[in-house]
């Protein structure tokens, strides 16, 4: 039957998809394939140097089928994504995903994931506003979306990502402009006197809040939901908090989908992707707290250059989930070549019912494999 629901909305605009009124994106900072399809390091969660909840960790995620421990980790993804969508990215059978990016960090990563471009020239987290347009900026420029779209971020960085003086698209990083509720009234009084726990990223709770309490208040068409603290936490050295947060995100992504099932308008016409940044090492043991290139270690990451002189193995390795309609019920799947971020935009785009190559004919190729 949900098969069938799911057909009904499949149109076609001359040979372009049209699966979906809505796209949700969201990316997960830095949280490794090796967690999502293995779930806990149980070397790692009982190192002192690197976990001090020790028992708490082994209590909440330990199982000895890898798939028990995966699924501990990451529920929402394993329960539902895997039998409802298609995911990509466990190495272990056989699935790749990976950056092409030159340097397996931030902002490079997601100006691949939004722009489907690689440019060479963005080398550094600096706060530098982008020269590539998101794919949302680049549908804000057709009148079926301007005006319904938005992105929340608990990086600081990510209006410049968006380049939001040039584009316009709507950036939450901090409280609300304009509040329209008394919740997002109360949201930016705790956002003003809740301490962060880093001078650059913001808790995700207020990412997701925001983020949710957006959805319902103004329904835009597009959106883009990026949590962070799985990453702060690895390079922190806390592989427990690293852990938790992994759990945590999941049981928001959970929500997102609830949420937009119990809307009307979204239900049932909103695909809902979801992917990383960036991987993390695994070997040396202490690599799992870094990722960079051979490239970037020379360059914008020389702090890692004599202990990691090739940089972080690994570290362009990347998972990715979607599910909604148009997304076959595949679960996870082979791949006979890498996929790649640069093609996310342009998947995305299809979905939509759009023709990526008449916005930017530079951008990476769909992925047939999120499509019917």
């Amino acid at each position: 039957m949900k098969q069938l629901l799911m057909a009904a909305v499949l149109t076609l605009t001359g040979n372009i998809l049209h699966a979906a009124e809505h796209v949700v994106l969201i990316t997960i900072d830095g949280v490794r394939w090796q967690e999502a399809f293995r779930g806990l390091d149980r070397e790692l969660a009982l190192d002192d140097e690197y976990s001090e909840r020790q028992q708490e960790l082994l209590d909440l995620f330990w199982h000895d089928d890898a798939n028990q421990r995966a699924s501990l980790v990451m529920p929402f993804i394993h329960h539902t994504v895997m039998h409802q969508g298609v995911v990509v990215g466990n190495r272990d059978l056989g699935s790749c995903a990976r950056l092409t990016n030159d340097y397996n960090f931030s902002y490079p990563g997601y100006n691949e994931i939004l722009s489907g471009v690689i440019n060479d020239d963005i080398n550094s987290n600096a706060k530098r506003p982008n020269p590539e347009k998101t794919f949302l900026e680049l549908l804000s420029a057709n009148e079926q979306f301007g005006g319904r779209m938005a992105a929340f971020g608990s990086w600081d960085v990510f209006p410049y990502i968006y380049n939001t003086e040039r584009s316009g698209i709507p950036v939450n990083v901090g409280p609300l402009a304009a509040p329209l509720t008394d919740f997002e009234h109360t949201l930016n009084l705790l956002h003003r006197d809740i301490s962060a726990h880093w001078p650059t990223v913001r808790h995700d709770a207020f990412t997701h809040h925001y983020a949710l309490s957006w959805l319902r208040e103004r329904r835009p068409r597009v959106v883009h939901i990026a949590y962070g603290e799985p990453d702060d936490f690895a390079h922190d050295g806390r592989y427990d908090e690293y852990v938790l947060a992994t759990r945590r995100v999941d049981r928001f992504v959970e929500e997102v989908w609830s949420t937009l099932q119990d809307i009307d308008g979204y239900r049932d016409n909103t695909v809902m992707f979801v992917t990383v940044d960036h991987g993390r090492g695994e070997t040396p043991r202490d690599s799992w707290m870094h990722h960079a290139s051979e490239r970037a270690v020379q360059q914008y990451m020389q702090s890692l250059a004599q202990r990691f002189p090739q940089g972080i193995e690994g570290s362009d390795a990347i998972w990715m989930a979607a599910l909604g309609p148009g997304v076959p019920a595949s679960g996870q799947i082979t791949t006979e070549e890498c996929l790649t971020a640069d093609r996310i935009a342009a998947t995305l785009m299809t979905l939509l019912g759009e023709d990526p190559a008449k916005y930017n004919a530079v951008m990476g190729r769909v992925m047939r494999e999120f499509l019917p």
